[in-house]
């Protein structure tokens, strides 16, 4: 699980996130509601949304802090933490469901010690849930990394594991 020490270590500096924020902010200049693409550039340039960037944008934007964590918050492809090096996301939709994903979360969730949100201690891999991929007639369906996979079994899991570990 991601742990105090283990996200502090991967945390970027205050200048980082400025430089994150201006670079964003530049852009998407002019846009109407910039918030969503500004806010997954500045994920995309640190791997997650730090708090300190709210008041940052809020004041570019003309907005306030906490509109800027309400819609951060809102939506689950942001992240308040940084991210493994390897994310893997697992469907939970009812076509997964019904061909074994319940059993593949319980799996996962075991096999790498973790609980949906969570990073390993090594920083390898967050694991997360994700709701309909689309991929219904390959279910039990997954991303590995924005790769999408189906069918995925106990097997495809052990795989994955000794592949992020290395």
């Amino acid at each position: 699980m991601t742990t105090a020490a283990s996200a502090a270590a991967r945390q970027p500096s205050s200048q980082d996130i400025t430089e994150a924020c201006t670079a964003a902010l530049a852009a998407h200049e002019g846009a109407e509601g910039p918030l969503l693409p500004v806010l997954h550039e500045v994920q995309s340039r640190l791997g997650y949304l730090p708090q300190a960037a709210y008041p940052i944008l809020a004041q570019a934007l003309n907005i306030t802090a906490a509109e800027v964590h309400g819609v951060a918050s809102f939506y689950h492809d942001f992240r308040d933490l940084p991210a493994g090096r390897h994310v893997l996301k697992i469907c939970r939709a009812e076509a997964c469901q019904a061909v074994g994903g319940r059993d593949l979360e319980a799996a996962a969730k075991a096999l790498f010690g973790l609980e949906w949100h969570e990073t390993t201690p090594d920083g390898a891999l967050t694991l997360e849930p994700v709701y309909c991929l689309g991929l219904c007639a390959c279910g039990p369906a997954a991303l590995l990394d924005g790769a999408p996979m189906g069918r995925v079994t106990l097997e495809t899991l052990e795989r994955i594991k000794s592949e992020v570990q290395s």
